[in-house]
């Protein structure tokens, strides 16, 4: 079939908006009409270059739509249901998996390398069959995908596909920190550095189990405003070093922070992150910095305080139960996820997108993939 979508041709390239091809699920895997697509900050690390990413490719990791036709094998869903994308999705079989990691999955991570989907395949070409390549798995900055059937986490029909996109990355990311690497209870002491979509998604999350006090911490006025809004307690100004800054954490926090949630990829806000925790706390760390990055911490404390360092990716989730979850509690008002949606634009625009992400002025920019392509996502095709 024939789809729109926008390509990254190389590194460094401006993402262009064409027609494509793409093929038929394969077997357990699932073709999705696309309702709407998040853009994330690692979609354009991959397109300065942070995170090395196999071109020519189609961006996007954060979509939600309906299943319009599975392959051979496929049980999670069935056509018409609408799914939020994972993009962890996982093998069962591997060292990884069998330690109950899924995230981590020993197969879905080399694949995501490559282009490919799990067998390490595209099923995106351009005229004359040049192979187009998946970006983590997913490439939701299209009309439609084709994802391994584990990518695909069914949800209530009363919820929003700009939601439940944001549920596929940034929210996770954000909520699992909090309630699935930290471990986060009520009455911990609490501080988010970077207030972004994935830093206020921890911000709420923290708020949502009753940690006192959360403390926001931006270089920006106005994020840190936003976040007083999401419910952070206590407000600090990025003050350009991360002795300074950990120093105000620790008066705001009345002597340091359980958990450092670190949203930025920065190593100066990762330092910070470290110095903020009192004893025992610890820095969790689930911004993607530079492959070349260094962190310098002053050992002596680790041992003698049992100060830790956690990283997080995705949350530390498992899509499956975690999706659900959070989309229930934003249905009960506890998570006020659509207020993270500061604009919504057609394909077309993805790249003034990209632009508002990447100068700040968006919390979330949501791409409306019904917008421009003449039809509505909606059911149709069957088993493939």
């Amino acid at each position: 079939m024939r789809v729109r979508a926008a390509v990254l041709e190389r590194t460094g390239a401006d993402l262009v908006v064409q027609e494509l091809e793409l093929a038929d699920p394969g077997p357990h895997e699932v073709l999705v009409r696309l309702g709407a697509s998040g853009v994330c900050h690692s979609d354009f690390n991959a397109i300065d270059g942070t995170a090395a990413t196999r071109c020519p490719a189609v961006l996007g990791h954060e979509g939600a739509g309906i299943v319009e036709a599975i392959g051979k094998g496929v049980r999670r869903v069935e056509v018409g249901d609408h799914v939020a994308l994972s993009w962890t999705p996982s093998c069962g079989q591997c060292s990884e998996c069998r330690r109950d990691l899924p995230h981590l999955c020993a197969v879905a991570w080399p694949a995501m390398a490559a282009g490919g989907l799990l067998d390490g395949t595209t099923r995106l070409s351009r005229d004359g069959g040049e192979a187009v390549y998946h970006y983590s798995l997913l490439s939701t900055f299209a009309d439609a995908c084709v994802v391994p059937e584990s990518s695909c986490v069914p949800i209530s029909k009363d919820v929003s596909f700009e939601v439940a996109g944001l549920v596929g990355c940034a929210v996770t990311t954000g909520v699992g920190a909090v309630w699935r690497t930290a471990g986060v209870r009520a009455g911990d002491r609490v501080a988010v550095i970077g207030c972004g979509g994935v830093g206020l998604s921890a911000v709420m999350a923290a708020v949502a189990v009753g940690a006192e006090p959360v403390i926001a911490v931006d270089a920006a006025e106005r994020k840190l405003d936003v976040a007083r809004s999401f419910g952070a307690s206590e407000c600090v100004l990025w003050d350009g070093s991360s002795e300074g800054t950990a120093a105000a954490i620790t008066e705001a926090s009345a002597g340091g922070v359980d958990y450092a949630i670190e949203a930025t990829g920065r190593p100066e806000a990762m330092r910070a992150a470290f110095l903020s925790t009192r004893p025992r706390g610890a820095a969790v760390l689930i911004g993607i910095p530079p492959e070349d990055a260094v962190l310098e911490l002053p050992a002596l404390s680790i041992p003698r305080m049992e100060r830790r360092v956690l990283g997080s990716i995705y949350g530390s989730s498992r899509p499956e139960r975690d999706f659900p979850l959070t989309l229930d509690l934003y249905r009960d008002g506890r998570l006020p996820l659509d207020r993270l949606v500061s604009h919504r634009l057609p394909l077309e625009e993805v790249g003034r997108g990209i632009e508002l992400m990447r100068s700040g002025e968006a919390l979330r920019v949501v791409l409306d993939l019904t917008r421009g392509s003449g039809r509505k996502a909606r059911p149709s095709q069957g088993r493939a």
